[in-house]
């Protein structure tokens, strides 16, 4: 049996992942009437006169929806939201393992932007925080930026998680070859969403030349065939206005980061890169060049998102620390200070890395405490 078929199986079995257990027993007269009726008006009368107050008496303080419309969804494209119900269910199963977080998917039937925002202002009340899933670009960059005046933190996972993990691994990929990241070229090969935050991010740490590629080709500045996200882009990137294919944009570059399609790099287009180049080849489950063809085409440090291979860059080892950081500090915003923090943060658990650890494993613990203080203390 596969991995795949054996997960059918096991969803199956538990009629999905999740399920809902009070904190108190509501078993005899006395504990309902505390928890229910009479005693319940009274934490309903004080967060009436102070509405402050709900973070005091209700779940709010630690609740986060997992909001997807299913049009995005990883490796599997737009699959709508009764499909996406595994993988928001399965996010929420993490945040609660990792950080202690209760979060509740939300999948909406409608792809409209305008709906979405709407749903997400109605069921924001019940929430500390709103994490975007899955959702295509470019109107999960508008989703997100309409909803920024909530007073809640709401962070579209797909862009900033893959970003802060990617800095990350980054960082500490600089250190194993001795190079700045001022004086790097990096070339991202993919421009939806998490390939525009990770440009953005890049950018903010002070990165010599980043140059984006989409299905066309290289986002220069003289392109006519952008959108405005891609427009926007293209002009804070590509310093030289260099045109071409992705080969293009290989040759003597420092780093690769794949955020795209399977097989679309050979160990040819390696071998023209920056000596001791790193290659995070990100697209799943089959990432653009697999390892062992990066590091005959002579990478010195290659990573995936598989967790088979070394160098696993996986968002669990961002968002739950930068959310439980968030609920902490009650922080109204995720930004891009917290962002650069917890990158920080992230790369500095790997105390030594080396070209197969230039991250913490998935499952250390020490990633959500070290990302979450680092993203209160940067409020």
């Amino acid at each position: 049996m596969d991995i795949y078929e054996e997960s059918a199986q096991l969803h199956e079995q538990l009629k999905g992942k999740l399920e809902v257990t009070g904190k108190i027993k509501a078993d005899t007269k006395r504990q309902l009437s505390l928890a229910y009726t009479p005693g319940v008006a009274e934490p309903c009368r004080r967060i009436a006169k102070n509405p402050e107050d709900v973070y005091k008496y209700t779940i709010k303080g630690n609740a986060v929806a997992v909001v997807s419309d299913g049009s995005a969804v990883l490796g599997l494209g737009n699959i709508g939201a009764r499909a996406a119900m595994p993988v928001m269910e399965g996010k929420a199963l993490l945040f609660k393992e990792f950080a202690g977080i209760d979060a509740f998917p939300i999948c909406i039937e409608s792809q409209d932007a305008d709906e979405i925002i709407a749903t997400v202002r109605n069921i924001a009340p019940t929430f500390g925080g709103i994490n975007l899933e899955d959702i295509a670009a470019p109107k999960c960059f508008r989703i997100e930026d309409e909803l920024q005046d909530l007073d809640i933190p709401v962070m579209h996972d797909d862009q900033h998680g893959t970003a802060i993990v990617v800095s990350a691994a980054l960082q500490n990929g600089l250190k194993v070859v001795g190079k700045n990241i001022g004086d790097i070229t990096i070339t991202v090969s993919g421009a939806g969403a998490a390939g525009t935050a990770i440009a953005k991010i890049l950018l903010e740490q002070g990165a010599g030349n980043v140059i984006v590629i989409d299905s066309k080709g290289v986002l220069s500045h003289d392109r006519s065939d952008l959108n405005e996200a891609k427009l926007s882009l293209a002009k804070a990137t590509n310093k030289n206005n260099l045109s071409g294919s992705l080969a293009d944009a290989l040759a003597g570059a420092d780093a690769f980061i794949g955020l795209s399609k399977p097989n679309l790099v050979t160990k040819e287009m390696v071998s023209t890169m920056a000596r001791d180049a790193i290659v995070f080849a990100m697209a799943n489950p089959s990432p653009e060049i697999l390892p062992e063809e990066a590091l005959a085409g002579g990478a010195k440090i290659v990573g995936t998102g598989r967790s088979d291979y070394p160098n696993q860059v996986n968002n669990v080892l961002a968002f739950p620390g930068v959310f439980r950081g968030a609920l902490d500090s009650r922080a109204t915003r995720i930004t891009m200070k917290m962002k650069l923090a917890a990158a920080r943060a992230l790369a500095a658990v790997v105390a030594e890395p080396t070209a197969d650890k230039v991250l913490p494993d998935a499952f250390d613990k020490a990633a959500v405490k070290a990302v979450s203080e680092a993203v209160a203390q940067a409020k």
